[in-house]
């Protein structure tokens, strides 16, 4: 079973099977979390990127879970040094985990620790789960290598950022979606601050245009897909109640 909540900004929450998987835990300061910090449960965490807003309550988190931390090297090292447990990856690499497999991709931004410490490269995130595969694009401009990743994945859900000013805008996340032929698109990282205000009823309509499926989650709201049909749960976006996918 894959499930996926979002809490927002880019916090996103998997659950693949028994495992649950934090991906940029942004809790305080975040405006549209829906959690508090002592509510983040999780057994992996995967960040994007340091900055504080996706780099979030990370340690804590992680302590109070006992949870892995997947970052690129420098992260990882950065993190370990604070007495977190982590996996260290690089981009381009791939590693079998638990819950699938985790290959970091290119991202063009910036990457440093609150405390200004250099963090390495930013990454976007491929996740193979044993049903579908995700991308989470953390914060990143648009590039056309998106298009070759697009080309050798399967891309189920695309998480994609579109609040301009420190990352991609509705236009270029629109050509993202298409370069990377994501049969449906999550946005995110838009409206939590005044200076990432974003039209996500205009992004529906484009990528609707291009003939993908566009989902608007309300926070700690679930999109479900399940292997066989055994009951149905709950589900509920910003406009409609309506999907429910079986393999």
């Amino acid at each position: 079973m894959l499930k996926i909540i979002y809490h927002g900004h880019s916090f996103a929450e998997l659950h693949i099977n028994e495992h649950i998987i934090l991906i940029d835990p942004f809790i305080i300061g975040n405006t549209l979390c829906d959690i508090k910090l002592a509510d983040a449960k999780c057994n992996y965490i995967i960040l994007t990127h340091g900055h504080a807003d996706h780099f979030g309550s990370t340690p804590e988190i992680a302590k109070s879970n006992n949870a892995t931390v997947i970052a690129t090297a420098e992260l990882a090292n950065y993190l370990e040094s604070k007495g977190v447990k982590t996996h260290a990856m690089n981009l381009g690499g791939a590693y079998q985990f638990p819950f699938g497999k985790v290959k970091l991709t290119i991202a063009h931004h910036s990457s440093s620790t609150p405390d200004g410490t250099y963090a390495g490269d930013p990454a976007g995130i491929l996740i193979h789960t044993p049903e579908k595969t995700i991308f989470h694009a953390g914060d990143t401009a648009l590039f056309y290598d998106m298009k070759l990743i697009g080309e050798t994945n399967k891309i189920d859900y695309a998480f994609l950022p579109i609040g301009d000013n420190f990352t991609m805008g509705v236009d270029d996340a629109v050509k993202a979606a298409e370069f990377l032929n994501a049969d449906s698109v999550i946005p995110i990282h838009y409206n939590t601050f005044e200076v990432i205000k974003a039209d996500v009823h205009d992004f529906k309509r484009k990528i609707e245009s291009i003939g993908r499926k566009c989902y608007l989650m309300k926070a700690r709201r679930s999109l479900v897909c399940r292997l066989f049909i055994e009951f149905i749960e709950f589900i509920e976006f910003i406009e409609f109640v309506e999907f429910v996918e079986f393999l």
